[in-house]
């Protein structure tokens, strides 16, 4: 370790632009010690201590809390906890006035005091070197540390620079440039050795920057010397230089002890320093040795309305009535209370308000001390305010800009370089404020860019929705042109298959034969491996789209939807991968059909007049079948239809098909079929009976009277007797009229329940699709077979 450079040989500074020497005013609040007061009955707690989002509460109404407990959380890396720092019970959580230049209601927590305060236990560490860094940064963001010299900025986002940037100066700023403030100053005279370990903590954490510097005005001389003394055999420099208002200011600092100027819009990071406030840096210190959370910090109270003007140890959520009653407060004599100082600070609409850990001085000047500034003149363009500045801007430009609302150009004039110091205000000849145009332009223009933000984002959404809407419209139309294309070839097939027909030599053809021949042409489409694989190209055209659709909804989905749409987009690929197999099949069965029918088409010929063969017998079968019987072999068929198609729901249901709902639909029809066929199967089977007694009545003496049921079934039996005439006498021709009709309601029917599908958007429209096609199909077929007929 080597021994303090400042203590040996003088350090270079360097001087900053413009700046000016108000009255400092200093020597009132340093004449005593550091005090304390005792502690209110009633403590708030503001959820927005430090600059960035305000911290969320932890508690409820009528929580007992200890000293050092945490009552609300950070919410997100700018922001920061808030801590109780007494022990006592929530009394509410509500609005109450904020220590804010708006002077605007906020939500607060408020603490009724059970003046015990009990504190948490606290955990020590000893040797935080044993630690690696990336462990303590927690430890002082949890600890509610933010910097206490005025800007509130979380201190554990200062601790954290990116991966990026190499650090290799850190500043602790002593300068406490702003007059009538002495806290830190007080701080470094009494807890001297606390800031420099917080300097060296600070060092370590930010990977043993070159330069560890704590720059002191040359206006604390015993400040000076403590820090002096504290930072003996270590490799801190204490840095003096003169005193100038604002050589306080962060930029202003690193220009003074480093010569570098941080560009504009840039942070001091880019340049690879860091600065800490003293009183942040002994916090940080307390957090990570002794476990202490910020609970209180050193506050000047001072004003000639008070008769004990001194620096205290104050705890966080004191309300600033009770701090002033407790010095003697003449409200009478105060012109205005001011939280800061008189350059910086804001006036503040109540003494109600709380202490909070941006509160570095409370001020309460009477009115011969502070009168109330005479009104604004007309700015004569004298321009001491452009040699006061700081920050060598031109601020007779930013007002006119300003008073006439050109936002464009007070960013190019760089505006947001403004420290707000008010050196600009204090030499205008004219009075004129100006630094609060310049406040009032900065939330305008922060406002709106908030505003453009949220326009973007909505534009955004509104071109995302019209695209997509779009993409669909496309996707429908192709569909449709897909739909209609595989309609134009079926009728071209069906043409060729009719002159091929037609061109044939064939002898007259009896009933039989027509209806043999069209139960053949019904088998050998429902067997056509072109048909097949049209069918299973559709179906994988289908599947892509839907995988397409839920790829891209999964893409733009938040994370509580993500899970739900991955799952369904696992289906989807799986199903795909199932009308893939089906049409590989397809096509290969296609080249094997073709592979055989290059070696012979005698089998094919074959199978033919065998299945022409098997359809006559079946159909002379039924014909010569019994009512009854034809009932009893419907039952059979329907029951053995109804055990495939619960074994296929369940199938679907065990792997979340989106079929689901139109399987349980099919079998409900089939077991309703089933039931309506076994009632006619017993009311024929008691029909036969009935005519039985009734014969049987006929040679009895003793008639009864017919009953109306008896009628109901006769009735009944007539009707069917007549129908299954009509139907035995009916030709070919019409039986083919007769299913046309019955197709062609159907397919309405389909259309509609389609077009209703497509309105809702329902996940059936695939299937209800591929059934309107496939009864599309049917119908051609029933008239091309009409027409073969006639």
């Amino acid at each position: 370790m080597s021994l303090s450079a400042s203590s040996f040989k003088p350090a270079q500074i360097w001087e900053i632009p413009g700046g000016v020497h108000p009255p400092e005013n200093k020597t009132q609040s340093m004449g005593l010690p550091l005090g304390e007061i005792p502690i209110a009955d009633e403590l708030i707690f503001p959820f927005s201590q430090h600059l960035g989002t305000p911290a969320m509460p932890i508690v409820s109404v009528g929580d007992n809390v200890l000293a050092g407990q945490k009552i609300a959380e950070a919410v997100g890396v700018m922001s920061a906890p808030i801590h109780a720092s007494t022990s006592g019970t929530i009394i509410a959580i509500e609005d109450r006035t904020l220590p804010h230049t708006s002077g605007m209601p906020g939500p607060c927590v408020v603490l009724k005091s059970d003046g015990q305060h009990k504190s948490i236990p606290s955990q020590e560490i000893k040797d935080y070197r044993a630690f690696p860094p990336s462990d303590l940064v927690p430890i002082i963001r949890e600890a509610g540390i933010a910097g206490l010299g005025g800007a509130g900025f979380p201190t554990a986002l200062k601790l954290s620079p990116k991966a990026e940037t190499h650090i290799d100066t850190l500043i602790l700023n002593g300068t406490e440039c702003e007059p009538y403030i002495t806290a830190d100053d007080r701080l470094m005279q009494d807890f001297a050795a606390e800031v420099v370990a917080g300097a060296e903590l600070l060092a370590y954490i930010l990977n043993e920057p070159k330069r560890i510097i704590i720059g002191i005005e040359d206006n604390k001389p015993l400040a000076l010397a403590a820090i002096e003394e504290a930072a003996q055999h270590t490799r801190v420099e204490v840095i003096s230089f003169p005193t100038k208002y604002p050589s306080g200011g962060e930029k202003q600092l690193i220009q003074i002890l480093t010569g570098k100027e941080v560009p504009s819009g840039k942070i001091p990071a880019h340049l690879g320093i860091v600065v800490q406030n003293v009183g942040t840096a002994a916090a940080a210190w307390r957090a990570v040795r002794y476990g202490e959370t910020l609970t209180w910090r050193i506050t000047t109270v001072v004003g000639e309305s008070l008769k004990t003007q001194r620096n205290i140890k104050a705890l966080l959520g004191t309300p600033i009535r009770h701090i002033l009653n407790e010095h003697g407060f003449d409200e009478s004599q105060c012109s205005r209370l001011i939280m800061g100082g008189p350059m910086m600070g804001f006036a503040l609409p109540s003494a109600d308000v709380p202490l909070v850990k941006t509160t570095n001085c409370i001020l309460a000047p009477s009115h011969t001390e502070m009168p109330e500034p005479p009104p604004a003149q007309a700015c004569i363009r004298c321009g001491m305010c452009a040699e006061a500045c700081p920050a060598s801007l031109l601020p007779q430009q930013l007002y006119w800009y300003a008073k006439a609302e050109d936002y464009e150009r007070l960013q190019n004039h760089n505006l947001f370089d403004c420290i707000e110091c008010g050196a600009c205000s204090y030499v205008c000849p004219s009075a004129i404020p100006l630094v609060q145009y310049y406040r009032a332009a900065k939330g305008t223009i922060q406002q709106q860019q908030k505003e453009k933000v949220k326009s973007d984002h909505a534009r955004k959404r509104f071109e995302f929705r019209k695209q997509r809407i779009e993409e669909a419209e496309r996707e429908k139309e192709a569909k449709r042109l897909a739909r209609k294309q595989a309609a134009e070839k079926a009728r071209q097939l069906a043409a060729e298959k009719k002159d091929v027909t037609a061109s044939a030599p064939s002898e007259p053809k009896t009933n039989a034969d027509l209806v043999s021949a069209a139960m053949a042409r019904v088998q050998q489409q429902e067997q056509d491996p072109i048909a097949q694989q049209a069918k299973f190209e559709r179906a994988v055209t289908s599947a892509k789209d839907r995988v397409e659709k839920l790829q891209q909804r999964l893409n733009q989905a938040d994370e509580e939807q993500k899970n739900t749409i991955s799952a369904q987009l696992k289906q989807a690929q799986t199903n795909l991968e199932k009308a893939q197999g089906r049409l590989k099949a397809a096509e290969e069965n296609i080249a094997s059909l073709a592979v055989t029918a290059e070696k012979t088409t005698q089998p094919e010929e074959d199978a033919a007049a065998s299945a022409i063969a098997k359809a006559k017998a079946k159909s002379e079968a039924l014909a010569a079948m019994p009512p009854e019987e034809k009932l009893n072999n419907q039952i059979t068929s329907l029951q053995s239809r109804i055990e495939k198609a619960r074994d296929k729901l369940q199938q679907a249901e065990a792997e979340g098909s989106e079929h689901i709902d139109a399987l349980r639909t099919g079998l409900e029809k089939l077991e309703a079929k089933l039931v309506k066929t076994q009632n006619e199967l017993e009311t024929s089977l008691g029909h036969v009976i009935s005519a039985e007694e009734n014969i049987a009545n006929l040679s009895s003496p003793e008639e009864e009277t017919v009953k109306p049921e008896e009628d109901a079934a006769a009735a009944a039996i007539a009707k069917a007797k007549a129908k299954s005439e009509a139907l035995a006498t009916m030709s070919p021709e019409e039986k083919l009229n007769n299913q046309i009709n019955s197709l062609q309601s159907r397919i309405e029917k389909a259309r509609d329940k389609l077009q209703k599908a497509e309105a809702e958007g329902s996940e059936h429209i695939d299937a209800l699709r591929t059934g309107l096609e496939k009864l599309e199909a049917k119908l051609v077929k029933t008239q091309g077979d009409l027409e073969k007929s006639s």
